[in-house]
This record gives structure tokens, sequence and C-alpha cells, in this order.
């Protein structure tokens, strides 16, 4: 059984919401900065506007802003994340990806349905690749049975659940399902995007820090299947 809902999540009430985005949105229009806003959108390939807030500026607005605040619950981690992402700049994305980074363990299986709303709504690597590694695979750490959810996500017809179920395991080291890595890789090896074929090198080169082995042999067998852009990035700090 997956939990993966297809309508949007609801946003719920959240007193702490209301204080940490009248916070948020306060210091961050403030510290706009329009020239920058415009550099830093043509850099993400218009994927979305910008206040202009560099990152070390951002990081630091955003401390003041949960200054004092309590840890949150689920129900505040998600309107936090939900209220965040319907403002269009994307620095509150930023700051709604660090927030969930710093709390998913306090989330329980309940929370994917929220997490993969982030990953496909104003969808690109900036937001998704940290959602994928320290949000989506600290919930399947927690609970198993969403690998289950990961088996639908690989061959999702939306590239970003895919890129999601790839990148989900980049921290788990020794504790990785190798053999659901490797079937994953080659479920998407003949995937035509740059940003599934990239997906794939990394997870398998960060996994090759942990068995380079595994990730030499599995290559050794299977490389005719990948793009040489895969087996450059999957190989690059282990040779061939």
């Amino acid at each position: 059984m997956t939990v993966t809902a297809a309508a949007p999540p609801d946003v719920p009430r959240s007193a702490l919401a209301d204080v940490v985005l009248e916070r948020l949105t306060g210091t961050h229009s403030e510290a706009a900065d329009l020239e920058r806003a415009m550099a830093m959108r043509a850099y993400m390939k218009d994927a979305a506007p910008f206040l202009g807030i560099p990152a070390p500026a951002r990081r630091a607005l955003s401390r003041g802003v949960l200054a004092g605040t309590p840890r949150p619950t689920e129900t505040d981690c998600t309107a936090i994340a939900l209220r965040c992402w319907r403002l269009p700049e994307r620095e509150y994305h930023y700051f709604a990806v660090d927030y969930l980074r710093r709390h998913a363990a306090h989330c329980s299986s309940a929370f994917l349905p929220v997490a993969r709303h982030l990953i496909t709504t104003v969808p690109w690597w900036d937001t998704v690749d940290p959602l994928a590694a320290h949000v989506v695979g600290t919930l399947v750490t927690a609970d198993p049975g969403l690998t289950a959810d990961m088996d639908a996500w690989i061959t999702d017809d939306n590239l970003w659940p895919a890129r999601t179920a790839l990148l989900h395991q980049l921290r788990h080291k020794e504790r990785t399902d190798t053999e659901r890595l490797f079937a994953y890789c080659l479920l998407q090896s003949g995937h035509p995007d740059f940003f599934i074929r990239k997906a794939i090198g990394w997870a398998l080169r960060e996994y090759a820090k942990t068995d380079p082995e595994a990730v030499r042999g599995f290559l050794a067998r299977e490389r005719s299947r990948f793009a040489p852009l895969t087996v450059r990035e999957a190989l690059k700090n282990i040779g061939s």
C-alpha cells in the first residue's frame, strides 16, 4: 500500500505558521534586490522569480525568522511548507526546504504526499534534490513501507518523482538497498532526459563511496545500457 495522494494537500491551520510567514515575508521583502533577482532567475533558467537574496544573507534572515519559535509539529511543517510554496519567489521555497530538512525526522509517513506536491510544483533541481535526499529519504528510512511509493515514483511520467526515487538513498551509505538502487538505475537507463541520466550517475557515484566494487561490477555488467554521461558521473571518483 502506498500513501502518495493525487490531489494537492490542504493547508492546515497553524499558529506557528502564521508567525513564521509574517516574519518571513517581512524580512525577505525588505532585503530584496531587483538586479540580483534578475541574474538569479536567469541562472536558474527562469524556473521561478527571485527576490535576489544571496544564500548567506538568506540563511541569516532565516535564523532571525525562527528565533524563539518552538519545535514544529507535523501540522506546522505542512502548513509552513505549503504556504511558502504558494509564494512565487524562490527564496521562500528555499526556506521551506531548509525547514523541512531540519524537522523531517519528526514527520510521519503521512507527510509523503506533501513532499510529492513540493517536488512536482514549480519543480527544478535546486529544490527537488534536497527534498529527495533529506526529506523523502528520511521518511523512507523511518518507514520502509514507503519503498512501495518509491517503486511507483521511479516509473512516473513526471521526471521529478522519478529523479527523487533515484536520489532518495543518497545519504544512506551502508544502509543503501543496493538491489533497489541498481534496479531503479536499470529501469531508467534509457531515459532521454538529462536530469534522469545525471541522477543515475550521481546516485551510483555516491554509493561508490561506500562500496566501489559493487558499482564497478554493476557497470561492468550493464555499462552498455547507460548514456556516456551517466557512466562518467558514476565512475568519476573510482575509475573504470
